[in-house]
């Protein structure tokens, strides 16, 4: 079972500028919630507890005003901050201390996941012993992603980051599940054209093992990489719309920690505090009376 997740919300966030050029990404609003908390909550449905969140250098102090360190959600939370961005595999570089050669699971910050049976794929996922894990959703322009053939029997075939000629229409989403291995995995790679280390790469030094499975989000789920101006605001109204039809929030943190039984109902009057009068607040009042 996987107890360890990461959270990269480290990045420029440049195809979004100039909107973060004062903000980092991950803590500009996705409706009523910042982006930070969706990410978060997809490692809490997975009830992973101990999280990294990497993060630029000079924005610990933002961070901290809105997740000071889990204890409000009976996790424990810590910070790393990134010079420059290196790529995603560095992330597990970083992260070496934090891993303790062990399984985790990496998200990436501007990833958004919904989807009504998401926990229990979630959950099934990270009961990963050894190897590594990729979860799939389809999409219309694979051109755009790094994306999975698989066979019949849903096995991993190849692997492709941005192909030009079609092979496939599952894209690779930006979460993974990894085994102890990916340290060293992550410290033998060398950086692409580009600079950076890739996490294709790192992929197919699972895959050459026969120890890259596909999990897959499937048809009634969505996922939405808000890295772009239009996309962020696609995934804003998705929220809005879901959230106003529904009367239930999307990553609720606080609620999540409260199912999962890791925290009662005094820490959720100490959360209503200190969000202050809003809307968030008030959701947060319905869970008293629950």
């Amino acid at each position: 079972m996987i107890t360890k997740g990461i959270i990269l919300a480290g990045g420029t966030g440049s195809r979004m500028s100039p909107l973060t050029k004062a903000v980092n990404k991950q803590l500009l609003p996705i409706y009523d919630k910042p982006l930070i908390f969706y990410p978060l909550s997809i490692l809490m449905l997975a009830k992973i507890k101990d999280i990294l969140i990497i993060i630029n250098k000079g924005q610990l102090e933002q961070y901290r005003k809105i997740i000071p360190n889990g204890d409000n959600l009976g996790i424990k939370i810590t910070y790393k901050e990134q010079d420059k961005p290196r790529g995603l595999p560095d992330a597990f570089i970083l992260g070496e201390k934090f891993i303790e050669k062990k399984n985790v699971a990496m998200i990436l910050g501007d990833n958004f996941f919904y989807g009504q049976n998401l926990s229990s794929i979630l959950l099934n996922s990270s009961k990963i012993k050894e190897g590594a894990g990729i979860f799939l959703h389809k999409v219309q322009n694979p051109e755009l992603f790094g994306v999975a053939k698989i066979d019949k029997n849903k096995k991993i075939i190849s692997i492709k980051e941005k192909p030009k000629k079609f092979i496939s229409d599952d894209a690779i989403t930006g979460l993974y599940f990894f085994d102890k291995n990916v340290v060293n995995y992550a410290k033998k790679l060398k950086p692409s054209k580009r600079g950076e280390l890739e996490i294709i790469d790192l992929l197919i030094k699972y895959k050459n093992k026969n120890k890259l499975r596909a999990n897959f989000i499937g048809r009634g789920g969505a996922w939405l990489d808000t890295g772009s101006i239009d996309d962020y605001y696609k995934t804003i109204s998705f929220v809005q719309a879901v959230e106003n039809r529904q009367g239930l929030k999307i990553a609720c943190i606080e609620e999540i920690a409260l199912l999962n039984k890791w925290i009662n109902k005094e820490k959720i009057k100490r959360s209503i505090k200190f969000y202050g009068k809003c809307q968030y607040s008030n959701y947060l009042k319905k869970l008293l009376y629950k």
